[in-house]
């Protein structure tokens, strides 16, 4: 196996700036550059680019009476693989001179009753910002065919054993599946290759996805909430945080002279940019970057990078102090919007089988905070694909439900009635939720 394949696929690295200590799962199993998983791994091994999820192959089903019958799933899950989010100031240095390829993927984005149009991304050679994008025909955050690829294969897996093994999902169709995302192309653009996964056929007809306003939108989420903000701030200014800044100085000096990011704030403040840029290239199969002079990111660097990622996502989502009052204000509405999934569901008024939501990253990390993962271990940055399984089942007139994180039961939510289920929901929700948003502390 070559240096490359063992730094990204077997470990992270240590930090090497400081103690292992202060890097929760520093050393833990991790693939960043393949959505394959060898298979010298465990299968539920962490893989970045494209988690493991729910299959046929691994599952089983609860260990309650033979009569339990599943009634009823309500599904999270991060997009699939894209080209990055962010940008360096001269990005179209750091990047081969092929550049980035999307001629592979068409991106339809049409009115009903107009012409079927696609649309296809590309940069003048003349155009005087130039440097700031790079060479070829992807746009920043985009799908990647790999990606959707990925969300094929994942709905292929969710198909199987809903509608195969266990026989719950009888027909893809809207009568049967509700489907609720961001506004982002990605998300929509997910949810219809889970659809195609699930059956081929239904790429033959029309789908209706549902999204909220995008200033208000509660999965990503995106709604303002200054008072979230100041406490983030806060707990983001004290050793606990800071530490780990001054510590890994090196390596911020390192990234800086190699990729031009001195002396930006959005670069400064945290890892959150290095580690996209890092993994959205090597999970699409780039190199890391490079730039005119021929330095380049290291190896080691960009492993230390992954492994920040972790801490500083686990520190801000779970546990900081007030971690769980920031977290409750950010994503209050989406659970108070999940326990009135499971209210209706209880009452008979849910007319559908499956609820599937395709969000971000900030979506499953807030929700597997609020559900108590944390709590048990250290979380990790949700890879892409992530994905939370909410199912209900029935039993002697009683509902139930069992929560299924990356397709493996999450200890201590095997078997949890319905009721402290949504108990535990709401107990996310904020009283008062606008209010306590805009009214910031002193």
């Amino acid at each position: 196996m070559s240096s490359r394949a063992r730094l990204f696929v077997h470990l992270i690295l240590a930090l090497a700036s400081g103690p292992a200590s202060s890097v929760p799962n520093a050393s833990a199993p991790g693939i960043y550059n393949s959505s394959t998983t060898p298979s010298n791994l465990p299968w539920n091994t962490y893989n970045y680019c494209n988690a493991p999820h729910v299959n046929a192959k691994h599952y089983s089903k609860p260990n309650q009476d033979a009569k339990a019958e599943l009634v009823f799933l309500n599904v999270m899950m991060r997009h699939h693989k894209r080209t990055p989010d962010n940008l360096y100031p001269n990005e179209n240095e750091l990047n081969p001179t092929a550049g980035w390829d999307c001629t592979n993927f068409l991106q339809f984005n049409y009115g009903g009753g107009g012409a079927q149009v696609y649309h296809n991304t590309l940069t003048p050679p003349t155009h005087p910002f130039r440097s700031q994008m790079w060479n070829g025909t992807c746009d920043e955050g985009q799908l990647t065919a790999g990606g959707l690829q990925d969300a094929i294969a994942h709905g292929k897996d969710f198909w199987e054993l809903y509608h195969g093994t266990l026989g719950f999902l009888n027909q893809v169709d809207e009568s049967e599946i509700h489907i609720r995302t961001s506004t982002e192309d990605r998300t929509m653009q997910v949810a219809s290759g889970m659809l195609f996964g699930m059956d081929p056929a239904s790429a033959q007809r029309s789908w209706p996805v549902y999204t909220q306003p995008s200033t208000i939108d509660s999965l990503v989420p995106s709604y303002s909430c200054p008072q979230a903000d100041a406490v983030r701030a806060a707990y983001q200014s004290v050793p606990a945080w800071t530490d780990h800044l001054s510590q890994n100085a090196g390596l911020k000096a390192r990234l800086d002279a190699t990729l031009g990011t001195a002396g930006l704030a959005d670069w400064a403040s945290w890892y959150d940019h290095f580690f996209d840029t890092f993994s959205s290239r090597t999970c699409n199969g780039h190199t890391l970057p490079c730039n005119s002079t021929g330095a380049c990111v290291s190896e080691a660097d960009a492993a230390q990078v992954f492994a920040i990622g972790d801490f500083e996502y686990n520190y801000i989502w779970n546990t900081a102090e007030n971690a769980t009052e920031y977290n409750q204000l950010t994503f209050g509405v989406m659970f108070s919007e999940l326990a009135q999934n499971f209210i209706s569901f209880s009452a008979g008024h849910e007319t559908h089988r499956l609820r599937l939501y395709v969000g971000h990253d900030g979506s499953l990390i807030r929700l597997a905070s609020g559900l108590g993962f944390g709590q048990q271990s250290s979380l990790r940055w949700p890879a892409l694909g992530s994905e939370v399984v909410m199912e209900v089942w029935k039993l002697k007139g009683e509902f139930y439900v069992r929560v299924l994180h990356e397709g493996t039961v999450v200890e201590g939510m095997s078997w949890v009635p319905i009721s402290v289920f949504v108990d535990k929901l709401q107990a996310q929700v904020p009283a008062d939720i606008f209010q306590r948003c805009m009214q910031v502390s002193a």
